[in-house]
């Protein structure tokens, strides 16, 4: 089928990029704007108790006033805030109310802090456009405003809150994307010029994964729009890595081939043909994994997580696509001038380090087992100090940001529950008023659980059959302890609900609550459903039942060792109190999935060395010394480009761009290069059963067996390698 492929876009490469360019065009031109939602809560289904607390309040409390900015006053000074100022304060309430911005619906004053040295403006929003990019607009109005009002005075003001929040996060993003896709590009560049040598080959992905790029954006823009998908920021800036990274894994796959054939003496198109038809099961058995891995994310109950994996789904199937027929058809009718001003292309370097590599693991494959083994449970044991946490909003973005910097301020000069409170909400179960003489002792027993700083009736509806207890807990919302407490708060407030009603308990930790339920259960579903999917995808591959199990089972180990080693770095090495909730979820599927790849070229090449008639440890020897150059470029760009999310200055994707960048390196140097092909040589022909996978073919003279992967050693491969002792064969 492959090689069908390959003919067909080598014969027709002019009509297959016009094919290209038309659909870029046409999706382009009319594909929706992808909407972004910063709104934690809508992450969530309906049916967890804090988005039942949330529909319970729009309906009984349709006018409560839940602030979505906050604007923070004190003295330039530092001092506490004297009557004057205290005046200024008010007047600058009542003239940003005055201003009618979109968006807005109530301004009003807050409580001064205890201290004397704060005080606040509260600016409630339309709920119904929470965490979406009006209110964000409305934010920046509202801080431009309330600065200016400022002007002439003492104070100092800032803006807060969710909807401050959301600019920032918003601002933080454009940045992030912009240093993660100059840092993407720089790497691809850099490193294929340092492979190829050739100007050409180092620029050419780099344009045309651009144009995948384009197609791709639009399909998930169609996609988000057509399954009602949540939308986030983050996820822009981890496409951009995925698109690039993965996609010039899948060109080096390819030009590695066609350069090997080559030099093997193939015309230019029956080179590139040849390339297709060898490769491009490998290729399309990689992308397969991760595509299945992505899809898994659709079983999660996160909305993020359910946007994202049929968005990097999608950006992967488009790749693959891309790089069997768009790759193939433009370098077929560039052929070898794509290789200039360099003429390496023509023959076989005299560098043997993969070909010592690999006499290595087969002179000592029980050594290098060990070795490599060790290494992986070794950083595996950081996983049990593994803690998460939940403030999405703070990890999206520097704790320099002019709302991050409020919310700490608020820390400091209230409770630092405060800004976020609990809210409980005591309704009948039969439509009848309220008994109001059991709320005291209902408060009573809400304020006296631990953690609990303060607890009150603020409100009933006017049917009387609703009740609203605001609870204000001692610690900041998204922390564990808060976390904790609001576990506690809804037993009590379950437990001890006058007879006749019933409680939910809504608010940011009550959300975070659930977050941290919700994915508990994508730890369970999730990682098995990926997990067995690509075990299936290796099965058939590889026509083998053992092969799937310990090759999944060194990926596991992988996944160990990087979350151990994020866990060291990040909570151990720099103090940070968790990691973010979701990151294992994404470095499971991003370790698992793309690690997968490695594994699958060496283990496919490894197959193609023991049907040429080696032993497995001759096998083993010899594809790590023909295959290694390959994962060794690709593992490394991949990685690098993963690791360009660090510059993006926010906890979350600093975090997600080391431990998915690490786990790459581990997956590409330790276990495709060492671990895989050294288990595989002890295991020997028993890792191919049922079937016999790895036995030799006897061809009939003048056929090419049709190959998987990177290919078996063929006679014109033997013909070069006489001339080049040293077998390396890029």
């Amino acid at each position: 089928m492959f090689r069908r492929i390959g003919n067909t876009v080598v014969r027709h490469p002019v009509w297959t990029i016009v094919a290209w360019l038309i659909a870029a065009l046409a999706i382009v031109a009319t594909a929706p704007s992808l909407p972004s939602n910063s709104d934690e809560s809508s992450f969530l289904p309906k049916s967890y108790e804090s988005i039942k607390a949330a529909a319970l309040q729009e309906r009984a409390f349709p006018s409560a006033f839940t602030p979505s900015a906050i604007a923070l006053y004190q003295r330039s000074d530092g001092g506490k805030l004297t009557a004057a100022d205290k005046k200024d304060v008010a007047r600058i309430t009542t003239e940003l109310g005055e201003k009618n911005i979109d968006q807005v619906q109530k301004v009003v004053p807050g409580q001064p802090s205890e201290d004397g040295r704060y005080a606040l403006t509260l600016v409630q929003m339309d709920s119904k456009n929470a965490g979406q990019p009006k209110q964000a607009d409305a934010a920046k109005v509202l801080r431009e405003d309330v600065k200016q009002l400022t002007k002439g005075t003492d104070l100092d003001v800032k803006l807060g809150g969710s909807a401050a929040q959301a600019l920032d996060q918003q601002d933080s993003s454009k940045r992030g994307q912009a240093l993660i896709g100059i840092g993407t590009f720089l790497i691809i560049l850099v490193t294929m010029l340092i492979i190829f040598r050739a100007p050409i080959l180092a620029v050419l992905p780099l344009i045309l994964i651009g144009v995948v790029a384009a197609i791709a954006n639009g399909l998930i823009a169609y996609a988000t729009k057509l399954f009602d998908l949540q939308a986030n920021s983050s996820v822009s800036s981890i496409l951009i890595v995925v698109l690039f990274g993965v996609g010039t894994d899948y060109f080096l796959f390819l030009m590695f081939r066609y350069r090997e054939r080559l030099r093997a003496g193939d015309e230019s198109k029956q080179a590139m043909i040849n390339a297709v038809g060898r490769v491009g099961e490998a290729i399309a058995s990689a992308a397969g994994a991760v595509i299945i891995a992505f899809l898994a994310l659709i079983l999660s109950t996160l909305g993020f997580l359910k946007q994202m994996g049929p968005a990097l789904a999608i950006a992967v199937g488009v790749t693959l696509v891309a790089g069997l027929t768009l790759v193939p058809a433009v370098v077929s009718l560039i052929g070898p001038k794509v290789f200039w001003p360099s003429k390496s292309w023509q023959r076989e370097p005299e560098n043997a380090r993969f070909a010592a590599l690999g006499r290595g693991v087969q002179r000592r494959p029980a050594l290098t087992t060990a070795v490599s083994g060790l290494v992986l449970v070794a950083l595996s044991l950081g996983v049990f100090g593994y803690n998460a946490t939940f403030d999405l909003a703070s990890g999206s973005m520097p704790k320099t940001k002019e709302s991050m910097v409020v919310q700490d301020d608020m820390q400091k000069a209230y409770s630092a529950g405060a800004a976020a409170p609990t809210d409980v909400y005591l309704s009948s179960t039969d439509a009848s008023p309220l008994d109001k003489a059991a709320f005291a002792a209902y408060a009573k027993s809400l304020g006296a659980v631990d953690g609990v700083a303060s607890a009150r009736m603020t409100q009933v509806n006017k049917d009387g059959t609703t009740a609203d207890f605001t609870v204000t807990l001692k610690y900041e919302a998204s922390t564990d302890q808060a976390i904790d407490t609001v576990g506690r708060v809804r037993d009590v407030a379950h437990s001890d609900a006058p007879r006749g009603t019933e409680a939910l308990v809504g608010g940011m930790s009550s959300i975070y609550k659930d977050i941290d339920t919700a994915v508990n259960h994508d730890y369970r579903t999730v990682f098995p459903v990926a997990a067995i999917l690509i075990m299936v995808i290796l099965g058939l591959l590889l026509r083998s039942v053992v092969a799937p199990l310990y090759l999944m089972a060194s990926v596991g180990l992988g996944f160990g060792a990087t979350l151990g080693a994020t866990v060291w770095i990040f909570q151990d090495g720099q103090g940070h109190s968790g990691l973010m909730f979701m990151l294992p979820v994404i470095m499971y599927l991003f370790v698992v999935a793309i690690g997968t790849d490695y594994n699958i070229l060496m283990i496919a090449r490894l197959r193609e060395e023991a049907r040429e008639g080696r032993s497995p440890r001759e096998a083993a020897g010899m594809a790590l010394r023909h295959a290694g150059p390959t994962v060794a470029a690709a593992g490394f760009i991949l990685a690098a480009t993963f690791a360009t999310m660090m510059l993006a200055g926010n906890a979350l994707l600093t975090e997600m761009g080391f431990a998915v960048s690490f786990g790459i390196a581990v997956a590409a140097f330790v276990m495709a290069m060492f671990f895989t092909p050294s288990l595989t040589a002890l295991i020997g022909h028993a890792a191919w059963w049922p079937g016999h996978a790895d036995r030799a073919r006897n061809a009939p003279a003048g056929t090419e067996a049709e190959p998987v992967g990177p290919g078996p050693v063929t006679g014109e491969d033997r013909d070069a390698l006489a001339h080049d002792p040293s077998g390396r064969r890029g």
